[in-house]
C-alpha cells in the first residue's frame, strides 16, 4: 500500500513557485505540501496496527464534529469524553491485577500480597477445568488443576479464596462465562456464610456468553439457554445483588483472537445490545437492569487507534441505548468498562521488553478514560507471573497514576485532530458491522452461520502474514532479534503437581461430610427450574444456584445438570 499523498497543486500553482514573487504568495499549507513532495521517506506502510492506511497529517476538514452533539462535557451525553463530570480528578481507575493459580489458599496470598501493595480491587483468574464447568476431580480436568488459574469447585473453595478479605468492602471481578452464573452464586453464599448481605456486594461477573462462541470457546450449553441463564442473573441482581455488574460485555477476548480494533468495538457493542433485547424480552424494563452493564475492552499496540476506540464506544453505546433502546435514567446510557493491556503482544523473546509495552498500552487506557484497569505482567507467555512480575505491573499504574500527571484532566487528547478522526472513523466501521450483523438476522444467527467467526479470523491470518513478511515490525521477534533459543533470564512461576491431588481429596472430603439428600434436593430443584418456565416465580436459576451452593453441590454437579437438561452447543465450521 503506497503512502497517502498531500492533495496536488495546479500547474499555475507550480508556475508560480518557480518565481519569488509567486512562492511568497503561497500558503502555509502549500509550502508544507511542496517540501512533503520532495522530501526523503523512510521505507515502510503508515497504517494503524488494525492496517487502515493513514494521512501523513491531520487538518480540521478530517476530523468534522459538532461539539455539543459529538462530544460534550464529561458527565454529559455522549460521553465521548467520559463517564464522570471530575473524571480522575474526583477518583482513580480501579487498580485490579488478574490473579489466581494452583488453589484457593494460594491464590488467596495473592490477593492479600496485592492488597498490600496498593491494588485497589480484585479480579479471578480461573484455571481450564473451572472456566469448562468441572470439577478438578474429573477425567477432564487431569493435569489442568491449578494450571492457568484458580480451581473452584464449591463453595468450600470460594470461602478459602475470599478467607480474611472484606466482602463488603473490595470490589471484585470473576472472569469466567459459561457457568458464570454458578461461580456468582458461590460468591453469594459465601458472602452469607460471612455474614454480608448480598445487597452489599460489589463487584462484576463476565457472563459475556456471545464473546465465547465467537471467540474464546468455553461455553457450558447451547446458546438459547445460555442466554435464559443470563436473564436469571439479570433479572434476580437487579433486585437483590443491587451493586452487581451482572455482564462485562467482553471485547478482549475477541481482539486477543485477532480481531481489528473496528471489529472489537462492533462485535462487543452487538454483543451488548442483543443482551438488552433478552433482558426486555424477557419482561425487564431497560432502565432495570442497563446501569449494571459494563464492558471489557482490550488496550492494544496502537496508542492513538485505541484512544479513539474507547472515545468511540462510549458515544456509540450512549446514542444506541438513548434512541434506540429508551432508555430514560442516564446510568442507562454510560458505558463504563473495565481495561486490561493486550496479552497478546507480549513476546516470550525478550520478555522484559512486556514491561514498556505494557505501559504505553496502559497510558491509552487511561486517557480512553478507563474505570479500572489490569496490567500484564512480562512473564506471561512463559508461565504465570511472579511476585515480582505482578507487582512491576502493579507498579506501572502506580506511576501512570502518581508521577507522569496524566490524571489531572479529563480526555486530554480531544479535539486532537488525528484523535478526532479516529473516533468518527471506528464509530462508522461499527455501525457498517451492526447493519451487516441486522441483515444477516442478528447476533445469534451470525454465530450459527459463523460470520463474526469468520471475520475474526481473517483478521488475524491477516496481521500474521504481515508479521511473517516483516511488514509489522515486533522487537524480539522480526527486528533487532536476539538468540531466539536463548532461556529467558527470569524467574519463572511453576505449580506444583501436588496441586491437583490435594484439591481431589478436598472435593473427596466436602462429598463425604455433606448432607446427601439435601444436596440431591437442590440439584432436582436446578433440574425442574430449568425444565420449568423461566418467566414463572422459583424457576429463576441463580436462585436455585445460591440454594445447591448453601447445599454444598459442587460446579460440576450444577453444571452437569445444565448440559444434561440444556444440551451441548455445536461449533459452526468456519473454513
Amino acid at each position: 500500500m503506497s503512502q497517502p499523498v498531500p492533495p496536488q497543486s495546479s500547474a499555475r500553482d507550480s508556475t508560480a513557485r518557480a518565481t519569488g514573487a509567486g512562492r511568497a504568495q503561497l500558503s502555509a499549507r502549500q509550502l508544507w505540501e511542496e517540501a512533503w513532495q520532495v522530501a526523503q521517506m523512510r521505507e515502510g506502510r503508515f497504517t494503524t496496527l488494525s492496517d487502515t492506511p493513514l494521512k501523513p497529517l491531520y487538518l480540521p476538514a478530517d476530523a468534522p464534529v459538532e461539539y455539543e452533539r459529538d462530544l460534550g462535557y464529561p458527565g454529559q451525553f455522549p460521553y465521548t469524553r467520559g463517564v464522570h463530570p471530575t473524571m480522575y480528578r474526583g477518583r482513580l481507575w480501579t487498580m485490579r491485577q488478574f490473579a489466581g493459580f494452583g488453589t484457593a489458599a494460594q491464590t488467596n496470598q495473592r490477593f492479600k500480597y496485592l492488597l498490600e501493595h496498593g491494588q485497589t480491587g480484585l479480579s479471578v483468574a480461573f484455571d481450564f477445568p473451572t472456566l469448562m464447568g468441572y470439577d478438578s476431580d474429573h477425567e477432564y480436568a487431569r493435569g489442568e488443576v491449578g494450571q492457568v488459574g484458580v480451581a473452584i469447585s464449591s463453595l468450600e473453595d470460594m470461602q478459602t479464596l475470599m478467607d480474611g478479605i472484606p466482602m463488603a468492602e473490595v470490589s471484585t471481578s470473576m472472569t469466567i462465562n459459561g457457568p458464570a452464573p454458578i461461580l456468582l452464586a458461590f460468591y453469594i453464599a459465601c458472602g452469607e456464610r460471612a455474614g454480608v448481605d448480598p445487597a452489599q456486594l460489589r463487584g462484576t461477573v463476565q457472563n459475556d456468553i456471545l464473546k465465547e462462541y465467537q471467540a474464546q470457546h468455553a461455553w457450558l450449553v447451547d446458546v438459547e439457554p445460555a442466554l435464559r441463564m443470563i436473564t436469571d442473573v439479570m433479572s434476580h441482581c437487579a433486585v437483590k445483588v443491587p451493586q452487581w455488574n451482572t455482564i462485562s460485555i467482553s471485547g478482549y477476548h475477541i481482539r486477543e483472537a485477532g480481531s481489528t480494533a473496528a471489529q472489537e468495538l462492533a462485535f462487543t457493542l452487538a454483543n451488548g445490545m442483543e443482551y438488552v433485547r433478552r433482558g426486555v424480552a424477557a419482561g425487564m424494563s431497560v432502565d432495570e437492569f442497563a446501569p449494571r452493564l459494563s464492558f471489557f475492552f482490550d488496550s492494544h499496540l496502537d496508542f492513538f487507534e485505541e484512544i479513539a476506540k474507547f472515545r468511540a464506544a462510549r458515544r456509540i453505546w450512549a446514542r444506541k441505548m438513548r434512541n434506540e433502546f429508551g432508555a430514560k435514567n442516564p446510568r442507562s446510557w454510560m458505558l463504563r468498562f473495565h481495561t486490561q493491556t493486550a496479552g497478546v503482544s507480549l513476546t516470550a523473546q525478550q520478555p522484559e521488553n512486556n514491561i514498556v509495552r505494557t505501559a504505553v498500552e496502559a497510558l491509552a487506557a487511561v486517557l480512553g478514560g478507563t474505570q479500572s484497569l489490569h496490567t500484564n505482567s512480562m512473564d506471561e507467555t512463559l508461565a504465570l507471573p511472579t511476585e515480582k512480575s505482578v507487582k512491576i505491573a502493579l507498579r506501572t499504574q502506580q506511576l501512570l497514576a502518581e508521577e507522569h500527571e496524566v490524571a489531572h484532566v479529563a480526555d486530554p487528547l480531544g479535539g486532537s485532530y488525528f484523535v478526532e478522526a479516529e473516533t468518527n472513523r471506528l464509530e462508522a466501521d461499527a455501525e457498517r458491522y451492526f447493519l451487516e450483523i441486522e441483515r444477516r438476522g442478528g447476533v445469534v444467527p451470525c454465530i450459527k452461520a459463523g460470520y463474526i467467526q469468520r471475520e475474526i479470523h481473517r483478521s488475524a491470518v491477516a496481521y500474521q502474514q504481515a508479521v511473517e513478511e516483516g511488514r509489522k515490525k515486533v522487537v524480539g521477534v522480526n527486528a533487532y532479534v536476539e538468540d531466539l533459543h536463548a532461556k529467558p533470564e527470569i524467574e519463572l512461576l511453576r505449580i506444583d503437581p501436588s496441586v491437583e491431588a490435594e484439591q481431589c481429596e478436598r472435593l473427596a472430603r466436602l462429598r463425604a461430610r455433606r448432607d446427601a439428600k439435601k444436596a440431591k434436593a437442590a440439584l432436582d430443584a436446578i433440574r425442574d427450574a430449568a425444565k420449568g418456565n423461566p418467566n414463572e416465580s422459583g424457576n429463576n436459576l441463580l436462585e436455585r444456584f445460591v440454594a445447591a451452593a448453601h447445599a454444598d453441590c459442587t460446579l460440576g454437579e450444577i453444571a452437569d445438570v445444565l448440559r444434561a437438561e440444556f444440551g451441548h452447543y455445536k461449533e459452526p465450521k468456519i473454513l
